[in-house]
């Protein structure tokens, strides 16, 4: 059985693509994508629900394990895409976060949805005021 298994691993082994599909240089990355696909996920969510020190601290991280992927021998490009990608939703988050608690987007927020309701009671009264014109017209005909 274990000549078997060695004779599997020597034929692996000797094609390029799958001594590369089989190595850590492959599932490392490949298993890390779910951060980065996470982040951009979450560029739709509302900007309160990000935390700050969590934003910054996973921009160090993606930053060092960029360095990382293209100093090991052989480079881990794979690994460096996982990372740059993660980088730049991050780098979104913190400025959607920055927007949010430093910027006035909070304020902003709030003063659409005040606007929003006060738009939605004109058009209430409005259609109070309809209703009592078309009742006052029936009942002097």
């Amino acid at each position: 059985m274990a000549a078997f298994v060695k004779a599997i691993n020597a034929k692996i082994r000797a094609h390029p693509v799958l001594n590369y599909v089989c190595s850590t240089h492959f599932w490392g990355p490949v298993s890390n994508f779910g951060i980065p696909v996470a982040a951009v996920m979450d560029t739709q969510k509302s900007p309160d629900l990000i935390s700050g020190p969590m934003t910054f601290a996973l921009c160090i991280y993606s930053a060092t394990f960029m360095r990382y992927s293209l100093a090991v021998t052989p480079k881990n490009y794979l690994l460096f895409l996982c990372h740059f990608v993660n980088e730049g939703a991050q780098l979104t988050q913190g400025y959607r976060y920055l927007q949010w608690t430093q910027w006035g987007g909070k304020e902003k927020a709030a003063l659409a949805g005040a606007v929003d309701a006060g738009k939605q009671k004109v058009g209430e009264v409005e259609d109070k005021v309809k209703e009592l014109a078309a009742a006052a017209t029936t009942g002097k005909k």
